[in-house]
């Protein structure tokens, strides 16, 4: 990247957009992450025209000249809505390594009628694949792979490979990478399971298709963020957030696509850590549309360690462990009179929250009327006195009991939790919650999610087997550890910032010289 020569005493500035499903939040940061503006505009159909907006906004009412921002950074949904409205997927092949071991459950089991469709009808299994140990089960038998490439050829924009347990031993999978750029070309993208989920050969499956099928969609967002930053003069290297909490290169993120899934609830949680100061807590983070709890731990989000299901599939890559509910600014709130009852939600009014609130002049009751009726918010120039106090405090009652039992859900003791609230509809809670030891509510709240795509940092992983009659335990760990910590610098970290986020190591008994293999990420500050 070309940069101006800048003298030292000018700042340098980052920016971080987070698109939701109502809202767009854009964010800039100085050089000690000082949050120094931040904007919400509405989510458009086109999610580009936001991302501009948002940027036209931040640049205009903070007065900062577009050569000082040096690192942009997006948080988006567009992979998740992708796969969820089955729209823009691209056609991909898949070769699983799994005759005759794996034949009893064909590829796409589990998908639906309109994804196959989107997503194509070529899928093979063909010879080879591993024991659980590593030993090879069958070998590959190469004629019968080129074969099937050649019935795909023409077809496919995108090939996915899925060996049985693959993550203990890659050769077959890079070998049938080989033989697909032989006849396809080196520029065909060809997407290894290994790389991407973990042991369930089904779920590792399923994520490698999917991750085949978004390659179009995240190339279209990242030229379209690339040239909203262009147009307004922005010269900057651009990052794409992914869903541990960490950021990856946009021209690593156009070959990873399935690593964005879920990484607005992500940002929200690293927001809330670097504006609260807390390490540990339960961050609430409550927008139009839903309440998303995560925990945080250390500064980073708890992974989650079950499968999880995106848009009906069943897939087993790394995902934050969050719990959503239907409760946001916009939910519904209904009173029955007849039965005196009260029913908040699940649906919301979303984005049209401005047009169809009560205190807005609409005509549905919201739980933001309810927020501003017992005068938990101050609009300017609203009011809420026709509305009916009694039914008030029972959506009150209701939607703070949810929110109560959705923490006792993801609480790890029965001991009082911290909680950082985030996200514009934080306004709904009240200011003591049930089983909450206290509730922080930083500054900047509502854009927690653009603050936490901009802080971002770099994270460097290694998988390496060490053997264990060369060196003792703590050599090999210490090896593994140095090794992650260079590849968080070879990304952009900071060397001085950078710091062990996991760390775990499998003793694995089929190979000789008492094997381990170890696991450790690492992160660190651009």
């Amino acid at each position: 990247m070309s940069h101006m020569n800048l003298s030292n005493n000018e700042e340098i500035y980052r920016i971080g957009v987070d698109v939701g499903g109502t809202n767009t939040d854009a964010a800039l940061l100085d050089s000690e992450l000082n949050t120094i503006h931040t904007v919400k505009v509405h989510t458009t159909r086109d999610v580009n025209e936001g991302i501009i907006e948002s940027i036209r906004r931040l640049l205009s009412e903070s007065n900062v000249n577009p050569a000082q921002i040096h690192y942009a950074m997006l948080g988006t949904t567009h992979c998740t809505n992708a796969i969820v409205e089955r729209k823009h997927l691209g056609k991909v092949g898949l070769i699983r390594i799994g005759a005759p071991a794996t034949t009893s459950v064909p590829p796409l089991a589990d998908w639906d009628d309109t994804l196959k469709a989107a997503v194509g009808r070529h899928a093979y299994v063909v010879h080879g694949g591993y024991e659980y140990d590593g030993r090879t089960i069958v070998d590959l038998d190469e004629q019968e792979i080129l074969d099937c490439f050649m019935k795909m050829k023409g077809e496919v924009e995108a090939i996915a490979v899925c060996g049985v347990f693959s993550p203990v031993n890659t050769s077959q999978e890079k070998r049938v990478e080989q033989l697909a750029k032989q006849v396809f070309g080196a520029d065909m993208p060809v997407t290894l399971s290994h790389e991407i989920g973990s042991i369930g050969l089904l779920e590792r499956e399923n994520a490698s298709l999917l991750n085949g099928a978004l390659l179009n969609v995240i190339a279209g967002v990242v030229k379209g963020f690339e040239d909203a930053l262009q147009g307004f003069g922005i010269d900057a290297g651009v990052y794409i957030c992914q869903n541990d909490g960490t950021l990856m290169r946009s021209e690593y993120a156009l070959r990873y696509p399935i690593l964005t899934i879920a990484c607005g609830p992500t940002n929200s949680i690293r927001g809330a850590a670097h504006l609260s100061g807390l390490n540990n807590a339960l961050v609430v983070d409550i927008g139009g549309t839903t309440t998303d709890i995560g925990v945080l731990s250390q500064g980073f989000p708890r992974q989650s360690s079950a499968a999880v299901e995106i848009g009906g599939v069943r897939t087993n890559f790394r995902m934050p462990d969050i719990l959503s509910i239907g409760i946001g600014g916009g939910t519904i709130v209904r009173a029955d009179a007849k039965k005196d009852q009260v029913t908040v939600g699940p649906d919301s009014v979303g984005y049209e929250l401005l047009k169809r609130g009560h205190i807005f002049g609409g005509d549905t009751l919201t739980a933001t009327d309810v927020a501003v009726k017992l005068g938990r918010y101050h609009w300017e120039g609203v009011q809420a006195d026709e509305l009916d106090e009694s039914i008030c405090r029972r959506a009150d009652e209701i939607i703070t009991q949810d929110i109560e039992d959705a923490i006792d859900r993801m609480k790890t003791s029965a001991d009082a939790v911290d909680v950082v609230l985030v996200g514009g509809g934080s306004i709904l809670v009240a200011d003591k919650l049930e089983g909450v030891a206290k509730i922080v509510r930083p500054d900047h709240y509502d854009a927690a999610n653009a603050i936490g795509a901009a802080l971002g940092e770099v994270s460097g992983e290694t998988k390496r087997i060490y053997s264990l009659d060369e060196m003792t335990y703590d050599q090999a760990i210490e090896d593994a550890r140095s090794h992650a910590i260079n590849q968080a610098v070879l990304a952009g970290a900071n060397r001085d910032t950078v710091q062990i986020v996991l760390s775990e190591d499998i003793p694995i008994a089929y190979l000789p010289g008492n094997a381990l293999l170890v696991k450790v990420k690492a992160a660190g500050r651009l």
